[in-house]
């Protein structure tokens, strides 16, 4: 079903000051920086070979990373796998017995269409599930 990692997720403070500890220190490339008021964020892509690490930042205290970080602090928020067909995913996932926060998909980072499964059904980790614009 799932196709790989897509990213790993990280809640921030401050995006610029972290930004530069993953550029400068840990070498990583910036490879996209965009804020997506639908999820209450501002986020940055930054290249792990294939992969991505996702820096989020909350742009309001009442956003799902502004709770996440006021409850948790700074730290991994979630992890995110890729898949060709969102729906099919979802809707196998949901045959599973997981529980979906999202039944349909909605906007992502790059156009990408995004999904997430609740934590307490999903080994205590809120998962995404992200179909790259190029896929749909």
């Amino acid at each position: 079903m799932f196709n790989r990692v897509d990213h790993i997720g990280v809640a921030v403070e401050d995006l610029d000051v972290s930004l530069e500890l993953y550029e400068r220190d840990y070498g990583m490339k910036l490879v996209h920086r965009e804020t997506v008021a639908e999820q209450g964020v501002e986020a940055v892509l930054l290249d792990v070979g294939e992969n991505h690490v996702e820096l989020l930042a909350a742009t309001g205290p009442d956003t799902p990373v502004g709770k996440f970080l006021a409850k948790k602090g700074p730290g991994m928020h979630h992890v995110a796998y890729q898949v060709d067909d969102i729906e099919s995913a979802l809707a196998a996932l949901k045959q599973a017995g997981l529980r979906l926060i999202d039944e349909t998909p909605r906007s992502g980072i790059r156009d990408s269409r995004v999904a997430f499964l609740h934590p307490a059904t999903a080994g205590g980790l809120l998962t995404e599930i992200v179909q790259p614009a190029e896929a749909h």
